[in-house]
């Protein structure tokens, strides 16, 4: 059923744009987003054509200008949201349903880019040599206890990046710095590899604890061989000393050219409600940012998230900084 559904929305592409039908620039998988499309065109009728892309998006966007066929961009995390309105390829949506559905802090105060689920950047602890209470803010992951106990990707990855960002929001950059630097010092080796491949090392007994997303759980455990890595660690919710869990997210921006603009509006109001938070929360393990949606069953035995309320658009203006920070640090070497 998924596999024909795609086929669909890859053929669908390279249709004449009518005005039943919405043209999407996406990073997210097919898989992810597929069944909320397929229930918004059984709800409306309205052909959703999606464009999946691996990389180069904001590039396409901007050689293409206006005649652009793309309606909406879909992807993750705060920076290439940013990106794409920095770009100039998008423009603002002024949308009560939007402004009432979706927290302040997870859309862009100039109404460009609004968040669709969020995800925790957590701390996957082996259940065998992390005693509970061990480990309970971002601060502490730079004591020197933690040393040779830590495994991470690359401290250039948009997801640490972002972390990183919130640690200067938080405190100082030069804060920050020694930071990035303690945490350096307690690695158990050199960042490599995914999320994933982090809960690989502890479960190899390689590392203790690893900082990654909370999606990634649902992925390991739907994984025959990665279910014994993901049962083999559990979730812990940092927060910072003085805020709460570092989120991220998925999004969304109306582009500059949307050929189809008022009908890709009312999809992005559509995926702000209820029902399609609460589809896309089930299909890929995050969380749903309408207060009073609730997790999957599966996310909330995880525990309980409190995320942190510095606004992403704040968070993702530091992004340079962070880098800076990483590469002053000599992070990856």
């Amino acid at each position: 059923m998924l596999k024909s559904t795609l086929t669909t929305l890859a053929l669908a592409i390279a249709l004449p744009v009518t005005a039943d039908e919405v043209n999407v620039y996406s990073y997210r998988q097919p898989e992810l987003i597929a069944p909320l499309f397929d229930a918004y065109t059984a709800e409306t009728g309205v052909q959703i054509n999606v464009k999946f892309l691996k990389k180069g998006l904001v590039e396409k966007l901007v050689a293409e200008g206006d005649r652009s066929p793309a309606d909406l961009v879909m992807t993750v995390d705060i920076s290439r949201l940013n990106s794409v309105v920095e770009a100039g390829v998008t423009q603002t949506v002024n949308s009560d349903v939007l402004s009432e559905n979706i927290p302040a802090e997870f859309r862009d105060v100039g109404k460009n880019w609004f968040g669709l689920t969020s995800r925790a950047r957590v701390i996957y602890a082996s259940k065998d040599r992390v005693a509970d209470g061990e480990v309970t803010t971002y601060e502490d992951l730079a004591d020197a206890k933690w040393k040779g106990r830590i495994c991470t990707r690359s401290g250039t990855n948009a997801y640490n990046l972002a972390l990183i960002s919130a640690v200067i929001a938080h405190h100082s950059e030069d804060y920050a710095q020694e930071w990035v630097g303690g945490v350096k010092e307690n690695l158990a080796r050199k960042p490599q590899g995914n999320d994933r491949a982090q809960v690989k090392a502890i479960w190899a007994g390689e590392c203790d604890i690893s900082i990654g997303n909370t999606y990634y759980m649902k992925k390991m455990l739907s994984d025959e061989e990665q279910k014994e890595w993901a049962d083999s660690v559990r979730i812990i919710f940092p927060k910072f000393e003085n805020g709460g869990t570092h989120v991220n997210l998925s999004g969304m921006a109306l582009t500059k050219a949307a050929p189809n603009k008022e009908a890709a509006i009312k999809l992005m109001e559509w995926l702000s409600s209820e029902t399609a938070q609460e589809i896309y929360a089930e299909q890929n393990g995050e969380y749903p940012l309408i207060p009073g949606s609730t997790a999957s069953e599966l996310v909330a035995s995880w525990g309980t998230l409190t995320p942190d309320t510095l606004a992403l658009s704040d968070i993702a203006k530091l992004r340079p900084t962070s880098l800076k920070l990483v590469e002053k640090a000599g992070f990856d070497e």
